[in-house]
């Protein structure tokens, strides 16, 4: 059988310190070198997003876990102490938003910041940071799809390394954390690249086309996995809440397009543009 790549990326005093967790912070440190840039741009403080950060990575972490233990309650119920065992994996993306979403909430409403530009922000970092932290399920040997040949796998002319620990239980299965961290990084290419147009993009704009671009990926992308939570039955809870996110987005943006006024995202910030 082929060797899966080591999920551990060394030891430090004896306590071995997982690549999933190097990547994962990794996402978060350049998300917020990124927002931080993009904050200044606009007017606020560097410190506004460090400030919220302080409290809203923990949340967040919080809000992951606990999405992922409650969709999948009954090994935890067996065995309650491993609700707090995060260190091979078991975070779930949209718990993590919806919690650091609300922190958002509060702290924008303590600082006299507007959620909207803060979203705005945030938005195209966050679905980078996503991107990358896919590759920390593929260290652990998650998110991924049904069997396959490897001809299938070669035929996407993928790297060896890649083909190799997709070998998983004995067989080949499709690399759906692959896909999604090149849709989300896509993603943040085109939203980058829609932000810095002045006059095309409304305020709040940014954050409905991350949920737009996000929600629309994720929604096949998931149908393609094997590990999902589940909500009842066949039904999967992230597709559900992706369609919604989907639709619900689209629906807001054009009732905000047609009803109200709405200003641009870079009305009065300066002719400094923000390079990536």
């Amino acid at each position: 059988m082929l060797a899966l790549v080591n999920r551990v990326a060394f030891e430090l005093f004896g306590l071995p310190i997982y690549w999933y967790a190097i990547i994962i912070v990794s996402g978060v440190i350049i998300a917020m070198w990124l927002s931080t840039r993009e904050a200044v741009r606009v007017g606020l403080k560097a410190d506004d997003v460090t400030d919220f950060m302080l409290i809203g990575l923990p949340v967040s972490i919080i809000g992951g876990r606990l999405y992922y233990v409650l969709f999948d309650l009954e090994p935890y119920l067996k065995d309650p102490i491993q609700i707090f065992n995060t260190r091979s994996g078991g975070l779930a993306i949209y718990g993590a938003l919806i919690a650091g979403g609300i922190w958002l909430y509060f702290f924008c409403r303590r600082n006299f910041i507007s959620p909207v530009t803060f979203l705005d922000i945030a938005a195209p970092s966050v679905l980078l940071a996503q991107g990358i932290g896919r590759w920390g399920n593929f260290m652990n040997h998650e998110a991924h799809g049904a069997e396959v040949s490897r001809s299938f796998l070669e035929s996407l002319h993928l790297p060896k390394f890649i083909i190799d620990n997709m070998n998983i239980d004995g067989a080949y299965r499709q690399p759906t954390f692959l896909y999604e961290s090149v849709w989300n990084v896509l993603g943040f290419i085109v939203l980058i690249v829609l932000r810095k147009k002045k006059g095309l993009l409304k305020e709040g704009e940014v954050f409905l086309g991350y949920l737009i671009w996000y929600g629309f990926g994720r929604f096949f992308i998931e149908g393609m996995r094997t590990d999902s939570l589940y909500l009842f039955g066949p039904i999967r809870v992230s597709q559900v809440l992706s369609a919604v996110l989907f639709f619900g987005a689209i629906i807001v943006l054009v009732w905000r397009r047609k009803k109200t006024k709405v200003k641009d995202y870079n009305r009065s910030y300066g002719e400094n543009e923000y390079v990536i």
